[in-house]
């Protein structure tokens, strides 16, 4: 017999591990984390060795791949952080990781699509780096276009849903794509209006988002290239 939506066949008893790069640089491994907590799914966390050429060239966007983060739940490999989405969704559905209104549903799946595919002058110009203050940090055309891009999402949000999170009183996928974003924005001193500045706060008051950020700050692995002042 089939198995039902919603359930996984060969479900191990034994957590699901999610295998990361680091946290203080990967923004792709933070939205991982943040997808995991979402669903309740029992997990833990394995961190690459500082050494691993493939995690270290993912963080330095020097492959065309991204392959961390990675779960890995009994007989079920998902990497890609859109993927990790949709199974955690399909698999526990209770968990309520979309909005429940089916036009907010689209239009989360929208944006979280977007973040995930776009952005890239934003990426490249200001990587995530949690334990970094970069203040008065200059922001060229480029990424600030990707800027204004990324606040007109969430004020449109904000116009449709009360808060404090994109799509009502609780976090959700996008929120979980986004949450790098407002890292970026608070370690590049990026200028930002009232209600893009109180979504910024929302994301660092987040429980998970505090325990990823306490974690970022005492990772012993530091990345010459992504430290320098620029």
């Amino acid at each position: 017999m089939a198995p039902q939506h919603g359930t996984t066949p060969n479900r191990q008893k034994s957590p699901a591990r999610l295998a990361i790069s680091s946290r203080n640089y990967s923004s792709w491994c933070l939205r991982g984390f943040l997808l995991a907590r979402l669903s309740g799914i029992d997990f833990v966390v394995e961190p690459a060795a500082a050494n691993d050429p493939q995690a270290r060239a993912e963080l330095l966007m020097r492959t065309s791949s991204i392959l961390l983060p990675c779960l890995i739940d009994g007989d079920v490999t998902v990497w890609d952080t859109l993927a990790i989405a949709e199974y955690l969704n399909e698999t526990y559905p209770k968990a309520a990781m979309l909005p429940d209104d089916p036009i907010s549903r689209a239009r989360c799946r929208s944006i979280s699509g977007e973040m995930h595919s776009g952005f890239a002058a934003l990426r490249a110009s200001l990587p995530m780096n949690i334990r970094a203050n970069r203040p008065s940090f200059t922001v060229w055309s480029g990424a600030q276009a990707d800027i204004d891009r990324i606040t007109t999402i969430w004020r449109d949000c904000f116009t449709a849903s009360p808060g404090p999170y994109l799509f009502g009183p609780r976090p959700c996928i996008a929120d979980a794509m986004f949450a790098p974003v407002a890292s970026r924005f608070q370690t590049y001193d990026v200028p930002l209006d009232p209600v893009c500045t109180s979504y910024v706060r929302t994301i660092f008051a987040w429980p998970d988002m505090v325990e990823w950020i306490a974690e970022a700050e005492t990772e012993a692995d530091t990345i010459t290239e992504l430290d320098l002042e620029f």
